[in-house]
């Protein structure tokens, strides 16, 4: 029996959690739309990202096994991915818990916010274009 890669391994046991996220945000979900008809808009974003992301984890771990690339830089990558995915799911459920907005880009946009926006578009691109490009080396 071949085993995994830790990289893979790695990048699996985090995405289990996003998607263990995405069942518990579920609750609450469900919670909202029992108590109010509806879960606020960023409670309902955060379950339906976490769902999606956990997915999106699975195929990292796939790209990372057929990577031709170092442990290290596959894991490397798959790390600056996932933690843009766990932070983008974490500041839904925040805007969900202080019912703060439900838009956080409208009006004016802090530059906290616009930076990080452009570090989670390198940083989940470039991630993936390193997993990928592995991918495509090491498969063809």
């Amino acid at each position: 029996m071949d085993v995994l890669g830790i990289d893979t391994r790695i990048t699996l046991l985090i995405t289990g959690f996003i998607f263990l996220s995405a069942l518990l945000l579920g609750i609450w979900k469900y919670h909202g739309i029992r108590v109010a008809g509806a879960a606020h808009v960023y409670v309902d974003i955060a379950h339906r990202a976490a769902l999606m992301y956990s997915f999106a984890g699975i195929l990292l771990a796939v790209f990372t096994e057929l990577s031709a690339w170092p442990t290290v830089v596959n894991l490397t990558a798959d790390l600056v991915v996932l933690a843009f995915f766990v932070g983008a799911i974490a500041s839904y459920a925040l805007h969900g818990l202080r019912r703060d907005t439900t838009n956080q880009f409208q009006g004016q946009i802090p530059a906290e916010l616009r930076l990080s926006m452009y570090g989670l578009i390198v940083g989940e691109i470039g991630g993936f274009a390193v997993l990928f490009s592995g991918f495509v080396a090491g498969q063809f």
